[in-house]
């Protein structure tokens, strides 16, 4: 279980290293609630693009999707082969990039499957500890987590485990049933909520978060419909966005707020983020 202390502690943990560095930290805090975005928003870019990104439009904390410093195009064994042996202050250089452009790395996102080696695992910890991060992000399944919890306690860092919406599959990481089993294999185990994947699968993000707040470490906003709906451009879905915000803010819940674009926009990614972005500030006014 996690305590206000032990949100404060890894969230300064993951702050700059340097006081110039955090003068120029860009500021994407309203209300106090700490709004963000998944570099998975700006797929279609390449890391600098995405730093362009979220530097235009004023968003200081980045959970960083793992395909954007990983090699494209490459086979399975290939990219088993690149994290084994790329060099780590090569990823350190990828921290260093958003350290000068006042973006705080909040958390590696990679997830964690069943065809992962031993020693693909334990190389992930590595990583995400040369990005200077305290947390991984994962899209896992149970029997992945199972096998995760042992690399998590030797290296005495945080998996906060994303969640889908099919609930049919109880492998998934869908159900409050899911998260619950997930959280007893390990104490460094935690939750980053997709809200609106947890809504499409039925389920209320408000209620849960208020119960399980202690253990949620990262939201990912998006809006989608009930009963397994699409993606839609938030305000149109069942999500409710504005009320888990407000929540936060009300109950100064240390957790991260971030936005992950996956709706079909009308405009690029920079122009649809700038809109989820405002919509958090109008709903935190």
């Amino acid at each position: 279980m996690f305590t206000r202390r032990d949100f404060g502690k890894i969230a300064l943990a993951a702050l700059p290293a340097s006081s110039l560095l955090a003068q120029k930290k860009i500021n994407s805090t309203i209300g106090g609630v700490l709004i963000g975005a998944q570099s998975y928003s700006f797929r279609e870019k390449p890391l600098d693009g995405v730093i362009q990104a979220m530097t235009e439009i004023g968003l200081g904390e980045c959970e960083l999707f793992s395909p954007h410093i990983e090699p494209k195009g490459v086979s399975r064994d290939d990219l088993r082969k690149w994290r084994l042996t790329v060099p780590l202050d090569e990823i350190k250089a990828v921290r260093k990039k958003f350290d000068d452009a006042g973006i705080n790395l909040c958390a590696f996102n990679l997830s964690f499957n069943d065809s992962f080696t031993d020693e693909e695992i334990d190389r992930g910890f590595d990583m995400a500890k040369a990005l200077g991060v305290p947390v991984i992000t994962a899209s896992s399944t149970l029997t992945s987590a199972k096998r995760v919890a042992p690399f998590a306690d030797k290296h005495n860092m945080i998996v906060a485990f994303h969640g889908h919406s099919n609930v049919k599959d109880p492998n998934q990481f869908a159900t409050p049933e899911a998260f619950a089993k997930a959280l007893a294999m390990s104490k460094k185990f935690a939750i980053n909520l997709d809200i609106g994947h947890f809504a499409a699968a039925n389920y209320d993000p408000v209620e849960y978060i208020k119960a399980q707040h202690e253990h949620i470490l990262i939201l990912h906003l998006k809006d989608r419909k009930r009963d397994q709906g699409p993606n839609v451009p938030w305000g149109q879905g069942d999500t409710p966005i504005k009320q888990v915000l407000q929540l936060l803010k009300k109950e100064k819940y240390p957790m991260r707020a971030l936005i992950e674009y996956e709706y079909k926009g009308a405009s690029d990614s920079v122009t649809e983020v700038k809109k989820c972005f405002q919509y958090c500030k109008d709903a935190l006014a």
